[in-house]
């Protein structure tokens, strides 16, 4: 109930939304970029609004659709796709040269309550289950594995019930639907909070830095000189934990003596957010990644040259990748900067 309300409130307005155009153009852009290596991965995770919102800001991932399969009936609606028997799903594109299905169960796994056979969070029912649609008898043999392998971690103490099902015709939902998040932002986060989403997800993860994909924004702080990357020497790039975006370069990092890892600037211009941060009693510049939204650090102006920047980060919100699998993660682009002139 608590969701149509949301819906009613948001259609009014919703087909005026400047911010509605962005995201169209910013689908299309992306829809430039398939091809005939494109991989498409169905999965329902609850709201399709939170799901697609989670998959769009992983690198590697074209676009996101939502929509309704899995049920018998024929063009299914919003207000009919349960009594068809459809849950909400949606439909990601990825670039398997950079993504891989492995990959992407890992994030759908860290964004959803794989014990619940009710629904998810707020939204109860069995239209809301959580289940991965496979397209063919890898991505089963895949799913199968990545299932398995959650319900021995001890992660949960309840059985993984997620359902792994033969894929066979999906629906788009409505237009109004589609990138709810960005044409109805706030409508969308108020929702999302009350849902009890990122807390179910902060509480399940919050002692993993590393396998984890933390809740847009939130990250977990670990002591200077007593974090993963403050002394890391090796050559390769950083890259945001939560959605994979590239930031920062070994080749830009130095040892700033605080026991963080510290770069003089990003991998290039455009890739992080700053926004003045006015907590603890003091002015600080906050950095955050573009797309992601994860709180990265911040930066202060006492670095040395050529920038005389510090770009004080959080090894907790970041990954590091070595130039020798940047092929491989789909990093592919950034090999060059390691090579030897």
């Amino acid at each position: 109930m608590k969701k149509i309300l949301v819906y009613i409130a948001a259609l009014l307005f919703v087909m005026v939304s400047a911010t509605g155009q962005a995201a169209k153009l910013e689908v299309k852009k992306n829809m430039g970029q398939m091809n005939a290596k494109t991989r498409i991965a169905t999965l329902a995770g609850g709201c399709f609004w939170c799901v697609e919102s989670d998959f769009e800001k992983a690198h590697g991932v074209l676009k996101v659709v939502s929509g309704y399969t899995g049920g018998p009936g024929e063009n299914p609606t919003y207000e009919n796709y349960g009594k068809k028997g459809h849950v909400e799903a949606v439909q990601v594109f990825y670039d398997p040269s950079k993504i891989t299905y492995e990959k992407l169960l890992d994030i759908f796994w860290r964004h959803i309550d794989p014990t619940d056979a009710g629904g998810q969070f707020g939204d109860r029912g069995p239209y809301y289950r959580s289940v991965i649609f496979y397209h063919d008898e890898e991505q089963k043999r895949i799913a199968e594995k990545s299932r398995d392998a959650l319900g021995k971690s001890g992660r949960f103490d309840k059985p993984i019930v997620t359902e792994i099902l033969k894929f066979t015709r999906f629906y788009d939902a409505e237009e109004y639907h589609q990138d709810y998040y960005k044409t109805n932002p706030l409508q969308y986060k108020s929702y999302r909070q009350g849902s009890g989403r990122d807390q179910f997800l902060e509480t399940i993860w919050k002692n993993d830095q590393r396998s984890v994909t933390p809740p847009p924004g939130k990250v977990y702080v670990k002591p200077a000189f007593q974090n993963e990357y403050w002394n890391n020497k090796k050559e390769g790039i950083y890259v945001d934990i939560a959605s994979g975006e590239p930031l920062f370069s070994s080749l830009d990092k130095y040892d700033s003596g605080t026991g963080w890892p510290s770069f003089t600037r990003p991998l290039a211009p455009g890739l992080v957010v700053e926004k003045k941060d006015n907590t603890f009693f003091t002015q600080r510049t906050e950095v955050k990644s573009r797309y992601g939204g994860s709180h990265l650090g911040h930066v202060f102006p006492d670095g040395p040259a050529p920038t005389g920047l510090r770009y004080c980060m959080n090894s907790a919100a970041l990954r590091f990748i070595p130039k020798e699998e940047l092929e491989k993660e789909g990093y592919g682009q950034y090999v060059k900067l390691f090579e030897k002139k």
